[in-house]
Formats: structure tokens, C-alpha cells, sequence
């Protein structure tokens, strides 16, 4: 299907026995938010791991724009434009904002890190980088060590070092994780930015989140899909009920 962005078949992951992942047949469209839900240990972020290469699968096959990308490495894939953000915020908490934008850039030039090269160099990536500052929200912060950043802001920046690899697809693994109210909307309105032009699968533990952002919802449990559809669908199935949203956590 022309409109598939990204495909598993028979996805499956086990570890010395256990099954964490067990014939997981995702389909995810080109321009929209997917989210992965389910309890915990329902294998989401194995799921993730599986997608980015991260881990190897024990059987099953990912698709993405068309390539069989099973056997390809995770800097591979990264390349082909599906790129994934982590729940613990990767930035190197002692270089600027700026500087972070700066180093993320450097991957497009196709080479090692230029720490080494002339400042006039960097400085011809600064209009790329304050643009991707600017299109998160941390405008009048670029000079300020990332470390000094308010968690949700780093949450930011990581979502901007992402941006600077020119995703096609982007894997947000929990953006909302340890947030407060205040940065759980300013996040949830950049996803939703970033979103218009590429298409985005997050595992989120926030229901209000999900359902508001979300264009199709899947449930894992057990390592297995439970319910696919949007939040209206999915939040009324008893088994969805009965498996996640009694449990009250995600």
C-alpha cells in the first residue's frame, strides 16, 4: 500500500525463552501520529527497539518506504529518514543549545564530528541551527548550557537535535515522561507542529495526550496487539478496558 510508511510482519522478539514481542503485524500511514500503547512490560519499547535495530528480531520482517530494512543497521536506517528520540533526554548537558543543534547538524554533512574544524565553518550551520531553536521554542536560550535548561525545555532540545537529522519518520519514545502540566502542553503543541510534514509513532503513557494527538492508537499486551483504531474505538473495547485502561497506567 502506497500510503504505508512503515510495516512489520510477524514482528517477534524473545529472550532466552521469554516472548517479550510475539507476531506484531503493525501498519503505520504516512502523515500521522501513531501511538503504541498498553500496561507496562506490554513490549512497547522492545517494539521500538525491534523497529530502530536497536534490538534483532527472533523472526518477522520491517518494512519502511518500501525496503526491507530487517537486516540494516540502526545508523543505516537513521540515514533512509526514520529517526528515534529517547525517553531519557539525549543532550550533551555542557554545550549550548546552540552547540547541541550544532553537533546534530554535522551528521547531514555525511562526515565525523568537525569539534575540530574552523569556527567560521560551524558558524555557516547557525541560521539552520536558531531556526530548528527557534521552531521548538527555546528562542533567547541558544547561548545557555543545556545542563541549565528546565527539564521540559531539554525535552525540547532533544525534539530539535531529532529535527536537525531531517527525519522523515520519528519515533518519539514517551515525550511526556516526568513533565509537568505546563510542559506536557507545550510538548504536546510542538509534536503536534512537527507532525505536519512527517509522520510520527510515540509510545506515550498520558491517555489525554494520546487522545488528543493521536490519528490511530495501538494496544499491546503480552507482547501482542489487543485493539487498533482511534481513541473512541480503542477506549471503549472491553478487553482494552479490562487490560489497560483498569489498570490506570499505560
Amino acid at each position: 500500500m502506497d500510503d504505508l510508511i512503515l510495516e512489520t510482519r510477524g514482528l517477534t522478539k524473545e529472550f532466552r525463552g521469554f516472548t517479550a514481542v510475539q507476531g506484531v503485524d503493525l501498519q503505520i500511514r504516512r502523515g500521522t501520529i501513531h501511538a503504541l500503547i498498553g500496561p507496562n512490560g506490554a513490549g512497547k519499547t522492545t517494539v521500538f527497539n525491534l523497529l530502530t535495530k536497536f534490538l534483532e528480531p527472533t523472526a518477522g520482517r520491517i518494512i519502511y518506504d518500501g525496503h526491507d530494512i530487517t537486516d540494516e543497521r540502526p545508523a543505516d536506517i537513521a540515514r533512509r529518514g526514520m529517526v528515534r528520540s529517547f525517553q531519557i533526554s539525549a543532550v550533551f548537558p555542557h554545550l549550548t543549545v546552540r552547540d547541541n543543534v550544532r553537533v546534530a547538524l554535522q551528521q547531514k554533512l555525511g562526515n565525523s564530528f568537525h569539534f575540530w574544524r574552523s569556527e567560521r565553518l560551524l558558524d555557516s550551520l547557525n541560521p539552520r541551527a536558531d531556526a530548528l531553536v527557534e521552531a521548538v521554542g527555546l528562542s533567547g536560550f541558544e547561548e545557555g548550557l543545556a545542563v541549565e535548561l528546565p527539564y521540559g525545555r531539554k525535552r525540547a532540545l532533544e525534539i530539535a537535535t531529532t529535527l536537525a537529522l531531517d527525519p522523515v519518520m520519528l519515533l518519539l519514545d514517551e515525550p511526556m515522561a516526568g513533565l509537568g502540566q505546563e510542559d506536557i502542553g507545550r510538548i504536546a503543541a510542538l509534536v503536534r507542529k512537527v507532525a505536519a510534514d512527517r509522520t510520527v509513532l510515540m509510545v506515550e503513557h498520558n491517555l489525554s495526550v494520546v487522545a488528543d494527538l493521536s490519528d490511530v492508537i495501538t494496544v499491546l499486551t503480552r507482547g501482542r496487539i489487543l485493539a487498533e483504531g482511534d481513541y473512541a474505538t480503542v477506549s471503549k473495547n472491553p478487553e482494552v478496558m479490562e487490560a489497560y485502561l483498569g489498570t490506570g497506567h499505560a
